[in-house]
């Protein structure tokens, strides 16, 4: 969408949609939306508002595309698509409600990064395909898939959005000779201006890996009519001519994905999966394999070396003679030998207490009495590799203590902050100057883990350990036992980002009781708490407001009304009143007496 803003488009902030979605900020605009960042005052939750303009005739095809939008994406609920909470029509307005979305777009990643790693490509290129597979499922083509229009949050996801030229395949997909999508990313039968289908969003998806995994589009023109054409009949540069690093069977998949040939390309997402699946588990191979040489060859190694032992440590033991009765002499002698020993043993003791002493007292105090300071301007260590300034003789007299932290933004070994900063000067002391750094680790990739049939609460506690968010819904299921986990999405020993969120399905038996809420408005937090655990309902968040109602410590509002029949665990999301805000005092103006006090006389 385009950035730029006018004032046409903000003449709607402020606006209540239905009594209930306030328009706050322009976040995006298109040729015929615009998208508000807005408040949902029934859920207490920020939302996007796409809203279609209001110079978008009533009987035009860009309002046709925007119904089409909101009936295509009312139909899909999936973790790697941009949710979509309500759709409706203000004062003849047509409006969307979906997920506000905190992160950047792949193609704004792209421009940061260049080229991908592969570990990154197989990553965002399989939940790509997860949501198309949903899409296609449902019934539904995207027809504009590009990294545009691919969001990326912080923790990884990817989350599809900008259905708004999307199709279901029982459509007739006249097209009157127009191309549908981003010429850059259309597949071949699009580029003609004919109908699309399901391979055509895998031949848009094909085109996102080729830039993902080179940084460059397989096809460039002076015109969008020439690189159309470059799609109907050109042949794309081979992947590894690059970069001869690009892994070979990434580069197979990719070029089936891009096949001109419609027959010939992959016939649905979930067969471009399985082969990015078979990648993946040869990749983990690979890649456990040299461990495994590794430990093969420790283990023979080990092996000799307990032989050697074996053979070596054979000691012959001379039986202990039994000696005479000791004379009176021997004793002597003995007792005389036993107190020299004591007294030099006492003696050697103290001096090299009084040694250690001198050595810490002249390490931390006398020195400084004799040694005049010296003061050590800090240098600037953030934006460096961590790994080069350890390695830099310029910084010998420096002791880097190092904590790592998850920043897909940044390079592996990056260092983002750094104690003392830069520029300070500090006091140069006999140890090393200590500098606590903090480095991104990069992308972190951990296996998702097997906790199907697991209690959902130790499942929980084990993916949290390994960095993962997570959320769960209850879900009717009589052959899985009570709060037990159903099933996982992702699945299974798939790879994921560190700080990725994981969503479970959590048998509810095989049926789902339903629960009445309670009255939580006027009872103090951990009182509504309790109510809320006690009516076999879940905290799904604390929100705290100020409020003139209520004091402070209450709760002033609750998303369920009070009595109203929902399912066991359903979130119950409070705001707790903290009381008035606080008006600013005005400060008195500091002002002279017309006439001066009168003096006292004392007697």
């Amino acid at each position: 969408m385009d950035s730029h803003i006018d004032s046409s488009m903000e003449k709607y902030i402020g606006k209540l949609l239905d009594e209930r979605y306030e328009l706050l900020e322009v976040i995006g605009a298109g040729g015929m939306s615009i998208v508000y960042k807005a408040l949902c005052h029934r859920l207490n939750r920020y939302v996007a508002v796409k809203l279609i303009r209001d110079e978008v005739p009533e009987d035009s095809e860009e309002r046709k595309r925007f119904q089409a939008e909101s009936q295509a994406v009312a139909m899909l609920s999936h973790p790697n698509i941009v949710a979509v909470y309500d759709v409706g029509r203000s004062e003849g307005n047509e409006y969307i409600v979906m997920e506000l979305i905190e992160g950047v777009t792949l193609k704004d990643y792209m421009k940061m990064r260049g080229a991908l790693s592969d570990k990154e490509v197989l990553h965002f290129s399989t939940q790509i395909l997860k949501a198309l597979s949903h899409a296609h499922g449902k019934g539904i083509v995207h027809r504009d898939i590009k990294p545009h229009n691919i969001m990326l949050l912080e923790d990884g996801t990817i989350k599809v959005a900008d259905f708004g030229i999307a199709c279901l395949l029982s459509d007739d997909g006249d097209n009157s000779g127009e191309t549908i999508g981003s010429v850059h990313y259309a597949s071949p039968e699009q580029a003609r201006g004919g109908a699309a289908d399901s391979r055509s969003d895998i031949y848009s998806a094909g085109v996102v890996l080729y830039e993902m995994l080179t940084g460059e589009l397989p096809y460039e023109g002076d015109s969008p009519e020439e690189i159309a054409l470059q799609h109907l009949s050109a042949m794309p540069k081979k992947l590894t001519d690059h970069n001869p690093d690009i892994p070979e069977q990434l580069e197979v998949i990719t070029l089936k994905a891009m096949n001109a040939n419609i027959d010939m390309r992959y016939q649905s997402a979930d067969e471009m999966l399985a082969d990015l699946e078979e990648y993946r588990k040869q990749r983990s191979q690979i890649a456990a394999a040299p461990e495994a040489e590794s430990g093969a060859d420790h283990a023979e190694e080990l092996e000799e070396t307990q032989k050697e032992d074996y053979y070596v440590v054979k000691w012959d033991v001379a039986p202990i003679a039994r000696s005479g009765e000791m004379t009176e002499e021997n004793y002597r002698r003995r007792v005389s030998r036993s107190r020299k020993v004591s007294m030099l043993s006492g003696f050697f003791g103290v001096l090299v207490f009084l040694v250690v002493m001198f050595i810490v007292l002249w390490q931390y105090w006398l020195r400084g009495l004799f040694e005049d300071p010296v003061r050590v301007e800090m240098p600037n260590f953030v934006g460096e590799d961590i790994e080069r300034i350890e390695d830099d003789p310029a910084y010998e007299d420096f002791k880097f203590v190092v904590e790592t932290v998850i920043d897909p933004n940044n390079e592996t070994g990056t260092i983002l902050k750094q104690n003392p900063e830069a520029g300070r000067h500090v006091t140069k002391s006999p140890d090393k100057i200590r500098v606590d750094l903090t480095v991104s680790s990069g992308l972190v990739m951990v296996e998702m883990p097997d906790v199907v049939n697991k209690d959902y609460r130790q499942a929980i506690i084990e993916l949290e350990k390994l960095g993962f968010k997570v959320e769960y819904e209850i879900v009717a299921d009589p052959s899985i036992t009570k709060d037990y986990v159903v099933s996982t999405f992702p699945e299974a020993q798939e790879e994921l980002m560190v700080g990725s969120t994981v969503y479970l399905k959590v048998s509810g038996g095989p049926e789902i009781k339903t629960v009445t809420v309670p009255v939580l408005v006027g009872y103090y937090e951990a009182t509504a708490l309790n109510r809320i655990e006690s009516a076999n309902l879940t905290v799904g968040g604390i929100n705290y407001v100020y409020n003139d109602d209520y004091n402070a410590g209450v709760v002033c509002w609750q998303n369920i009304n009070a009595n109203m029949q929902v399912e066991e665990r359903y979130k119950i999301y409070i705001n707790v009143s903290k009381g008035p805000k606080e008006t600013p005092k005005p400060t008195p103006e500091a002002t002279e007496p017309d006439t001066p006090p009168e003096a006292t006389n004392e007697e």
